[in-house]
């Protein structure tokens, strides 16, 4: 039955990426901090400004801590996410030379970086492919389906990996993300367009 899910979303979502916009893995990690409990839309409108103001570790490091949370806010949740920012970026800057790590244990040793952000760091900023990224919308369609009966994230990620061949877990990462934006959303999924349909537990609908 993977196959075929695979197969599908792979029909229906064939230009599937990564929808933060970035230019350095320093952007992305800070971008993806940004989009917990946000959308990437409102992060990629937050960042241009942000990203002209301060490029570096070190700038984000010494940068006023007032000033940094009115540049985030729109984000929401802005007093954590700020902190973590400037936390994280004085680690990169002082322990690694300015240079986001390319490991899961360096990055998620990170304050704010959990194993979801650096799954996403590490494989589009990389291309280097631990796991899967389990964001709400991953979880979402995982327990709809019936891949995987788990609240926590690093539970549904590990059920995910277990049934998904490893060689297929870089496109998921990405087509789990569309699928749960554009028709297995929270509140009203789309069951009757679903390229999954036939294979869907619909738990929970």
């Amino acid at each position: 039955m993977i196959k075929e899910i695979i197969k599908a979303f792979e029909t229906k979502y064939p230009n599937a990426e990564c929808s933060l916009n970035f230019n350095t893995p320093l952007e992305l990690l800070i971008a993806v901090m940004l989009s917990a409990q946000s959308t990437d839309a409102m992060v990629n409108k937050i960042t241009p400004r942000l990203f002209r103001e301060l490029k570096t570790a070190k700038d984000f490091s010494e940068c006023d801590i007032k000033k940094l949370e009115v540049l985030v806010k729109s984000s929401g949740f802005y007093h954590n996410k700020a902190k973590n920012i400037k936390a994280t970026c004085t680690i990169i800057d002082k322990k690694y030379n300015g240079i986001v790590p390319k490991t899961m244990e360096e990055l998620t040793a990170l304050p704010g970086v959990g194993r979801k952000t650096a799954n996403v760091v590490l494989l589009n900023a990389f291309n280097i492919c631990e796991g899967i990224a389990v964001d709400t919308h991953a979880k979402r369609i995982a327990n709809r389906i019936g891949l995987s009966d788990k609240d926590d994230a690093l539970k549904v990620e590990q059920d995910l990996l277990k049934i998904i061949p490893k060689k297929d877990w870089y496109k998921m990462n990405h087509l789990l993300v569309y699928h749960g934006r554009e028709t297995c959303t929270a509140r009203n999924p789309k069951c009757d367009v679903c390229c999954i349909n036939k294979w869907c537990k619909k738990e929970g609908v």
